[in-house]
């Protein structure tokens, strides 16, 4: 199963026209059950939901390389160009898919607007280098002009689908809490770092969905009137944003151990929460032990992870072997836990070789680091991160099989609150909520027997 950055090379014109060629070509390795009909508000993947995916991914995206990028400026790093490089090519992306929707025009002039805060953040970072707070406050106030050019821009787009007035709102969080994330690294706060990186990477899945909404209500004959506002497709975003965000830490937390930087604490410590919240949400519907055993499973792979960069840093060629044995062996158990929780829709065989291509990235965005060899490094991230968001399609898919009376729902008449501006609703809310949200979620679906973690042995002593 390699990822071939379908989602983000394939326009979403074409994407549209075939939405099951370039998933396919994107899941080798993965499961995938016989074809089963649906209604729409459980279909895991069709047109529109496929949609918000791709955006999901970009908007995300792009909130963790702006952070890294904003990193690796203010230290001096010597891969900063090439992470700067990886954050233009996301907004390629980005804007081939604004493209492939309004037109090369309408491309272009997102391109050029959305490439001028980038620019604006820049300027934040050498001002900030140079002790300019004139610099800053420049940066800052182009960065106020650039989110009332790019909330015109949208609405326009969008017939005023999205509102220029919310979208100013919504920009404005964006760029706080990069702004944030930023300052309270200069100034070692670290801890507020990575709360804020992680808050910005959640929000940007918000925008996604209000995107990829006004999209499909404008255009619904080329998504088949299907809605991306869906139970089903809320819960395919909500493993989307956890599983990816567990993929941008690790890499941030293995580099930062790499370099000895003193911030590596908070980082792996972000990583941690990001497996509490995974945690909780099996502890929520099958209690203490079950959580327990959950995290101990997916808290070993980062533990072998940290002990192969140490075992590498100190040159020690027989503790990377075993790291890596170590690693083998949580692949199998990760593998044998969600068989046996999904009923076999996840196949053991496939999610061994589906984590051994999270494992062998990983290591591979690691080992590149520390060679120095950049161009190769912001590619693998970018693959890596974008394979976390194939997991959380065949997971959310394995769910919904099992219980697709849970994922009922009536196809919504109006815009849903996504947090564009200063609304709230199933993912336009705090971060402190989210945790919350996912396991009422999660309960939901344990209540009825079917999450896809863990199935009790006195369901399989029955059957």
């Amino acid at each position: 199963m390699i990822m071939k950055k379908a989602i983000l090379t394939i326009p979403l014109s074409t994407a549209l026209l075939f939405p099951a060629a370039h998933i396919a070509s994107a899941h080798e390795g993965h499961m995938h059950g016989d074809a089963k009909k649906t209604s729409s508000s459980q279909e895991v993947s069709n047109k529109a939901t496929d949609l918000r995916a791709a955006l999901d991914q970009l908007f995300s995206e792009h909130a963790y390389l702006a952070v890294i990028t904003m990193q690796k400026g203010i230290d001096g790093s010597k891969d900063f160009d090439q992470a700067a490089a990886a954050l233009n090519e996301n907004t390629n992306d980005l804007s081939d898919a604004i493209a492939s929707v309004y037109g090369k025009k309408a491309g272009k002039q997102f391109k050029d607007i959305w490439s001028s805060h980038i620019g604006y953040f820049v300027d934040y970072v050498q001002a900030t280098a140079k002790n300019d707070e004139a610099g800053k406050k420049k940066a800052m106030k182009q960065l106020d002009q650039y989110r009332l050019k790019q909330a015109d821009m949208l609405d326009q787009a969008t017939d005023g689908r999205l509102k220029a007035s919310e979208l100013e709102e919504g920009l404005k969080m964006h760029v706080n809490e990069l702004l944030r994330a930023f300052d309270s690294y200069t100034e070692k706060d670290f801890d507020t770092t990575y709360e804020t990186v992680r808050k910005s990477i959640h929000h940007m899945f918000e925008v996604g969905k209000g995107v990829s909404w006004a999209i499909t209500d404008q255009f619904p004959g080329k998504f088949d009137q299907k809605s991306v506002d869906t139970p089903a497709a809320d819960l395919r975003e909500d493993l989307n944003y956890l599983f990816s965000e567990h993929l941008a830490l690790a890499v941030v937390a293995m580099q930062k151990g790499n370099d000895g930087s003193k911030d590596f604490d908070q980082a792996a410590a972000a990583l941690n929460e990001n497996t509490n919240d995974l945690s909780d949400a099996i502890a929520s519907v099958y209690g203490k032990d079950a959580g327990k055993q959950f995290k101990t499973i997916w808290s070993s792979h980062i533990g072998y992870l940290v002990d192969y960069v140490k075992a590498d840093a100190s040159g020690d060629e027989k503790a990377k072997e075993k790291a890596v044995k170590d690693l083998d062996a949580y692949r199998m158990k990760q593998a044998k836990f969600l068989d046996q929780a999904t009923d076999g829709r996840l196949k053991a065989a496939d999610l061994e070789a589906g984590l051994k291509t999270h494992i062998d990235e990983l290591i591979k965005t690691y080992t590149s680091y520390h060679q120095g060899e950049y161009d190769q490094l912001y590619p693998t991230v970018r693959e890596a991160y974008g394979h976390m968001f194939m997991i959380g399609q065949d997971v959310a898919t394995a769910i919904v099989d099992q219980h697709p009376e849970l994922f009922k729902s009536k196809m919504p008449n109006e815009m849903p609150k996504t947090g564009m501006g200063g609304t709230a609703g199933p993912l336009g809310m705090s971060y402190e909520a989210f945790a919350g949200m996912i396991a009422s979620l999660i309960l939901a679906v344990g209540a009825a027997g079917a999450f896809f973690f863990i199935r009790r042995k006195t369901s399989n002593s029955k059957s």
